[in-house]
């Protein structure tokens, strides 16, 4: 019902109503002023400002390019005049000319750095120095002519580097400049040239290799204390260049002749030549500001006293011995640890030192990989004879490295260095993780590189194993310590393939050792998997040592299964339950392709997995391996059934029907709600479908009539109790069944009939659609008069 308020109250909202709408409209009409006034005056125009264009080089800039070029283009003046025209003066012309040149030159950078023009004079410094250099080369041209090439370049250059030196220390007097130089070229020009006296020197009186070598490094410890003591930033980085370039050189040369050295007389005057280099490198270490420059450079000092020792001791010991020769100098270097030098020293002599002990053990893998890896082989041909020693029995496929017993001293002595010298709380943890593995991989190369007798090399690689397992147990480096039993297990079991009594031992004692361990809580989830795949292998074996077919064997594999059934619920843990499930789950399928050339032990096979899995689904927490279970039983069935020979359809689909309707009534009996689609129909189908299809193709009338039987009794239960899908799946069955009966009689009736009789029907049909669609719109438009005629 509508509320009518009283005359007085509808009066009062009328009037406040068209209050409001007054004001709305004064405010409206005010601003509708204020935009037409706004519109009516023109909007002034603002130029835009113009902004000066941006110079795209600065002044100084272009005033170093001028410069550069003008003292470039002068110097090749002189060039060409030096070198074309010489021939056209005389001696006299020729001095006057040069003398008074270059002294012209060089005189002017004093006036204009007087001046305050100090880019000017660099560039007129630079022409000046060009021009000496030219002179020197006139010099030879015209007065030492005889003289030998090279001598007279050395001598020439150490003059060079005297006079550019005394020309630098004369600007800074005359100029009054700064100590550090009034220019920065000729500085660093005379330390450029003064790269080449001992080189060219050592090259002219012919010194050889190691003179030459000698000379490069003796240049680059002049460069080092320059670089360390000179405060003018253009000197020390060309004193930095020669030094690291120079000394770079030096030390590959003498590193060469080290290695290539075939006497002791040779080996000491290389290694000479290294503890040269590196008491070079260790002074600019210890003089070098930055921790990280000084660090890089002290562990070159440490590699070239290690090539300088190790060179010494590769000619004196026996062959064989290189490498344990490095690295016992390597190992030496550690003593700096002791020794008073800066941290950042230490720091890059015990980084030299590391790096040599890795490579010691680089060269090793090879070796220990031979030893861990080459049991492998014995996988293509099991229990095929004992073999004669340890060595034979890990080179099946693998060749053995020379030297085994030199170069297994590496690990060995690298993993007694992080045992014993390694300190500090997180350092250590790790020092001991690498220690632990290097000894383990140790003592598994040993046996075959004593050639110990192939029982030994059983028992040695069997007791590290248990070893390791100990470790874990007992929280031992408890990560390492189980990789490594792993992995040793996995070596030990394949290294007793080649005996069959062997195999069977080992495979039984790994078996036991890794079961008992997996007690432990924190073990279980790696060592109780690993337990049940050696108790796999461990069947498979003993059905090979049986002389048993692969059929009869896969029932012994069975009993690993069962193991995981039982004990999987045991663990309170989730992580440790799942591997080993899962372990189970795959020796199952083992049990069953062993099987798979035996149809009725497959069948017996498939039959037990299902009564596994069944077991296993009565746990609340694995109540869908119950799924399983039912394929496991239902291809057991299948299987059963093929290898009896057995062709009709219902008998492999009558196993899924029954149990499927059985679990539909008791879902329907727990959930009234359940759809008879879900409950039902799977099962239902399972066997109506695939009998049609075999009922349409067989020529008799016994499948025919029992599957309308049996559609006629599911319509009529469904009928019964209002079940849509037995109504709706039996009654499309046993119609689609009656059509393929009457079928033959359809075709024969319709050759009977006349062929007009078809296309009256269908017309007829037509009509009387036509009458039925307009009979609904006859009534649709009567409703909607009366509708239009309602109030």
């Amino acid at each position: 019902m509508t509320h009518v308020p009283p005359p007085a109250e509808e009066l009062r909202l009328l009037d406040a109503e068209l209050w409001q709408l007054d004001a709305r409209r004064a405010q409206l009409l005010t601003r509708r002023a204020w935009l037409v006034s706004a519109l009516q005056q023109p909007a002034p125009v603002w130029p835009l400002p113009v902004a000066p264009p941006r110079p795209e080089a600065g002044a100084p800039r272009v005033q170093n390019v001028l410069l550069l070029l003008g003292g470039v283009l002068l110097t090749i003046a002189a060039m060409v005049f030096t070198l074309v025209s010489w021939g056209h003066l005389g001696i006299t012309g020729r001095a006057l000319v040069l003398g008074a040149v270059t002294l012209a030159v060089l005189a002017a950078p004093a006036a204009l750095l007087r001046r305050g023009l100090g880019s000017t004079a660099e560039s007129v410094a630079g022409l000046g120095l060009a021009l000496t250099a030219l002179d020197a080369y006139a010099l030879h041209e015209t007065v030492f002519a005889r003289t030998d090439g090279t001598s007279y370049a050395a001598v020439t250059t150490a003059v060079l580097a005297a006079l550019w030196t005394a020309y630098d220390r004369l600007l800074v007097t005359t100029s009054r400049a700064s100590a550090e130089g009034a220019l920065r070229l000729p500085l660093s020009a005379a330390l450029a040239a003064a790269q080449l006296p001992l080189l060219l020197w050592a090259i002219a009186v012919s010194a050889g290799p190691y003179g030459i070598t000698a000379a490069l490094l003796l240049t680059a410890g002049f460069d080092t204390i320059v670089a360390l003591r000179s405060t003018a930033t253009a000197v020390r980085l060309v004193a930095a260049l020669g030094a690291y370039g120079i000394g770079g050189w030096g030390a590959l040369a003498a590193g060469w002749l080290s290695w290539d050295a075939a006497g002791p007389s040779a080996a000491a005057r290389a290694a000479a030549l290294l503890t040269l280099a590196a008491a070079i490198a260790l002074g600019a270490a210890w003089r070098l500001p930055g921790p990280a420059a000084a660090t890089g450079t002290a562990v070159a000092a440490g590699l070239f006293l290690v090539a300088a020792g190790g060179g010494v001791l590769r000619v004196v010991l026996p062959a064989g011995w290189t490498v344990p020769g490095y690295l016992a100098c390597g190992v030496a270097l550690l003593a700096a640890v002791r020794v008073g030098l800066p941290q950042p020293v230490r720091r890059g002599l015990v980084l030299a030192s590391g790096a040599v002990q890795a490579a010691a053990v680089v060269c090793a893998l090879p070796l220990i990989a031979v030893a861990l890896l080459g049991p492998l082989g014995w996988a293509e041909r099991p229990w095929s004879g004992v073999p004669a020693d340890a060595r034979a029995a890990v080179t099946i496929h693998t060749p053995w490295p020379p030297f085994p017993a030199q170069l297994l001293l590496g690990p060995l002595v690298v993993a007694a260095v992080l045992a014993l010298l390694v300190r500090g709380e997180t350092r250590r943890r790790h020092a001991l993780t690498g220690a632990t593995v290097l000894a383990w991989a140790t003592v598994t190369a040993v046996p075959a590189v004593f050639q110990l007798p192939y029982p030994a090399a059983l028992l040695l690689e069997g007791a590290t194993t248990i070893a390791a397992l100990a470790a874990a147990v007992f929280l031992v480096l408890p990560v390492t310590a189980t990789a490594l039993a792993l992995g040793g297990s996995l070596s030990l079991a394949f290294l007793a393939l080649p005996s069959q009594a062997a195999t069977l031992i080992v495979l039984s004692v790994l078996t036991a050792v890794f079961a008992t361990a997996s007690v432990r809580p924190h073990l279980t989830p790696v060592f109780a998997p690993t337990a049940l795949v050696y108790a796999a292998a461990l069947a498979c074996a003993t059905g090979a040592a049986a002389d048993w077919q692969p059929q009869y064997t896969a029932l012994l594999v069975l009993a690993v299964p069962v193991a995981a059934t039982l004990l999987a619920p045991r663990q309170g843990n989730a992580h440790a339950r799942v591997p080993v499930e899962l372990t189970g789950a795959a020796a199952g399928l083992l049990a069953i392709g062993l099987a798979v050339t035996d149809p009725p032990m497959l069948a017996l096979v498939l039959a037990l997995c299902g009564v596994i899995a069944a077991g296993t689904a009565i746990r609340p927490d694995r109540r869908s391996v119950g799924y399983a279970a039912a394929v496991l039983f239902l291809l057991a069935t299948w299987v059963r059934l093929a290898s009896w020979g057995v062709g009709t359809v219902e008998a492999y689909t009558i196993p899924v029907t029954v149990p499927a309707l059985c679990i539909g009534a008791w879902r329907r009996r727990r959930d009234p709600m359940a759809s008879s689609w879900t409950a039902y129909a799977p099962g239902l189908a399972a066997t109506l479908l695939p009998s049609l299809t075999a009922a349409w193709h067989d020529p008799h009338w016994t499948r025919p009539l029992l599957l309308g039987t049996a559609a006629l009794l599911i319509t009529l239960l469904g009928a019964r109790h209002r079940l849509q899908a037995p109504l709706v799946l039996g009654g499309s069955v046993l119609a689609l069944d009656a059509m393929h009966e009457l079928a033959p009689y359809l075709v024969q009736l319709t050759g009977a009939l006349p062929r007009w009789l078809p296309l009256a029907l269908a017309g007829l049909l037509l009509l009387t659609l036509g009458t039925t669609y307009e009979r609904r719109i006859r009534d649709a438009r009567r409703i909607r008069d009366i509708l239009e005629g309602m109030h």
